[in-house]
């Protein structure tokens, strides 16, 4: 489904503290380089408008978190929203993830890995650009720590499954995949993203796992 456009952030807004380019991550991505501390460091793959990414860097202070999302105009909303929040354990990076993970996040590493809602790619050809992949999923499994979790959520059902399958054959150390139970949203943001208050407002099913590393 397209994505609402969104107006452009004012050039005025110093979002040096929260926004990257990928290219301009560290050589190696850890929350030492990132943030100078030695806090757990999770990363959402795909963070659209930014309300997981704020959302979870307000509710566990205790945590660092990394947002990738190759929509640029998207990662800059979301990094303003970092901004404005005055949050200091979140920052917001626009690119490809993929490359990050094959070679800049060092092994066993990793808090937890997000993947909220990913575009399904429904022709059969566009399938491939599935970010959900097995090149992506072998390096989500290799930078997780022991005992890290690693999230997936859809309303595509076909996605859900097919993954689910891909994941049992190229990842089978992460374990069976683990149901994930939400709560009734007690107020118009208490959602994990758009996409999920969009699915449940309009009464599409949402599947929900994730996976725990073994420690």
């Amino acid at each position: 489904m397209p994505r609402q456009q969104l107006r452009t952030p004012s050039t005025s807004i110093d979002l040096s503290q929260h926004f990257r380019m990928v290219d301009a991550l560290p050589q190696q991505v850890t929350s030492q380089t990132l943030f100078q501390n030695d806090a757990g460091l999770q990363i959402e793959v795909g963070s659209g408008k930014g309300l997981f990414l704020l959302n979870a860097s307000g509710e566990q202070p205790d945590q660092n978190f990394l947002g990738i999302e190759i929509a640029h105009k998207y990662a800059k909303h979301a990094a303003t929203k970092l901004k404005n929040a005055g949050r200091t354990n979140a920052i917001m990076a626009s690119g490809d993830a993929l490359p990050i993970f094959e070679k800049q996040i060092p092994d066993a590493s990793l808090a937890a890995v997000h993947v909220y809602f990913p575009d399904p790619w429904w022709k059969k050809k566009h399938k491939k650009r599935r970010v959900l992949n097995e090149p992506f999923l072998r390096s989500a499994s290799r930078t997780l720590a022991p005992g890290g979790r690693f999230y997936f959520w859809t309303d595509v059902l076909d996605y859900f499954e097919s993954t689910l399958e891909l994941m049992a054959m190229v990842v089978p150390e992460l374990g069976p995949p683990l149901p994930d139970v939400v709560s009734e949203a007690e107020h118009d943001l208490d959602y994990r993203t758009h996409f999920e208050r969009r699915s449940r407002k309009n009464e599409i099913p949402v599947y929900r796992v994730h996976f725990d590393k073994p420690a």
